[in-house]
């Protein structure tokens, strides 16, 4: 006979809510999730973070840097000295028209043909060796050139589509007319507990396209990044009450709302907005005092604010956002998601001015995100901080227009460092025009499975039933960049 545990399972959850009224804030949610009371009391429906790694971790936190647009691979991090050689000859005119066979790709011949006719654009910046093991990048990058020694560079990535939903696929890991899922910030929020529960543990800065603006999906809206601006009077909407309230008046209308809310998830247990919503209601009280504190720059120091580029009017604004980065990830919150130059396209969108568009992004984004290495690595935070710069495509060899370089995602470039990253590494090549990717070739769930590995994660345990994902999905770890 089996036993009917409903009614003994309905009396735990209202002991839970009738005991959730009693403390404010989501501190409690987060240690009876982490704790699995949750889960014991929900099995079928309810899939908490586990709050446990599946194997040893390596770093607890992510600071995820992506450049909107497309940044040109070749004139960054994998600079190709043969472009200029076979300047204004067709591609079919070059030894690298076959390095890779176009189905592959999942390229229609017909629109292959017509690449290999187009035009090869010069190199339109000059390039060096940096740092002791002496790899070359652009001349556009020389601050995190000087950091080169912390850095991996995987130069051999690839993905499927070839507009900005690449986007949106970087994030996932699924071609965006495959439907939604989960982005890797939402995985990680999912699967890890908190480092601290008065700070969201998964962090928005920057904006974001309609078609990049979510990350839960179905693993519900309590895993959506929490959106912020690098402002401690107003750092997100509607983080101040609308009246002028005391601290304990305030406190009595969070503990009254957080009693209706729980004993309406009595009556819906199972509805994943109004849990998200209950979490973000509680987590809101802490955060009006623990965000603003960690957004104000008053503590640091000249030197520090400059490090970052805060007394330079190109680099402020980025500067600004990797300076209150260090103090999140200083603070305990997990995953750092920063965009740069969203908004239609993306801002490094050179389809013409090339040398113009990376110019001026590279002036704004090179000494704020080395400034980012070099006070993480001097605060021992680096070995623990796994810091990725990447975008959604590079950049065509051959030319469009009179001065611009087209989508490119069949190789590109993004670099890693810290959290047990080594440093002073070059993975994977293109070919010599940086048309194809060719060595140690790469999807981009590539980098997920790695990022994962190092937090000490295992993508398959973090499965929901029902809801299988395909082997591509979970990608590899590049364990040739693992120390």
């Amino acid at each position: 006979m089996t036993k009917d545990t409903s009614g003994m399972n309905s009396r735990r959850r209202t002991f839970l809510a009738d005991l959730g009224h009693v403390f404010t804030g989501l501190a409690l949610g987060s240690m009876l999730a982490r704790d699995g009371v949750l889960k014991a009391s929900e099995p079928e429906t309810w899939h908490p973070p586990t709050g446990t790694a599946h194997i040893t971790p390596k770093a607890k936190s992510v600071v995820w840097l992506f450049m909107n647009g497309g940044v040109s691979h070749a004139e960054s991090f994998d600079p190709k000295p043969e472009m200029t050689k076979y300047a204004g000859k067709a591609i079919s005119e070059t030894p690298y028209a076959d390095t890779q066979d176009p189905e592959k790709l999942n390229r229609r011949e017909v629109a292959f043909n017509v690449e290999l006719r187009q035009k090869i654009y010069p190199l339109q910046i000059g390039y060096r060796r940096y740092g002791e093991s002496g790899i070359e990048l652009s001349d556009w990058v020389p601050h995190v050139g000087s950091c080169v020694d912390d850095i991996s560079i995987v130069r051999s990535m690839w993905t499927t589509d070839d507009n900005h939903g690449a986007q949106t696929q970087f994030h996932s890991g699924r071609h965006m007319l495959d439907g939604e899922f989960p982005t890797l910030g939402a995985w990680v929020h999912y699967g890890l507990g908190s480092l601290n529960d008065n700070l969201p543990q998964f962090i928005s800065m920057g904006n974001r396209e309609y078609w990049n603006a979510k990350d839960g999906h179905y693993l519900g809206p309590a895993h959506d990044a929490v959106p912020i601006r690098v402002d401690p009077n107003n750092p997100l909407d509607y983080g101040q009450p609308a009246n002028d309230l005391s601290l304990d008046e305030q406190r009595l209308n969070f503990e009254f709302g957080a009693k209706l809310n729980r004993l309406k998830a009595i009556e819906y247990p199972n509805d994943p907005a109004l849990l998200a919503r209950i979490k973000a209601y509680e987590l809101a009280f802490h955060m009006q005092t623990s965000v603003p504190e960690a957004l104000g720059f008053q503590a640091e120091t000249q030197v520090t604010q400059e490090l970052y580029g805060l007394d330079e009017p190109a680099t402020k604004s980025f500067g600004s956002q990797m300076l209150a980065t260090r103090r999140l990830v200083e603070r305990g919150v997990r995953f750092i998601q920063v965009q740069h130059g969203a908004g239609g396209a993306g801002a490094w969108d050179a389809h013409g001015g090339l040398k113009a568009n990376h110019e001026r992004n590279f002036k704004a984004v090179d000494k704020p995100v080395a400034g980012l290495l070099k006070d993480l690595k001097q605060r021992g935070l680096l070995d623990s901080t796994i810091v990725i710069f990447a975008t959604e495509f590079g950049r065509t060899p051959a030319s469009q227009g009179a001065d611009g370089r087209d989508h490119h995602p069949y190789g590109f470039s993004v670099w890693m460092a810290g959290g047990g990253i080594k440093g002073g590494v070059a993975h994977g090549a293109t070919d010599g025009i940086g048309f194809h990717a060719v060595e140690n070739r790469h999807y981009v769930t590539d980098i997920h499975a790695t990022i994962l590995k190092q937090l000490g994660l295992d993508s398959r345990k973090l499965e929901i039933p029902g809801r299988k994902r395909l082997d591509i999905d979970h990608g590899r770890p590049i364990d040739d960049i693992i120390a």
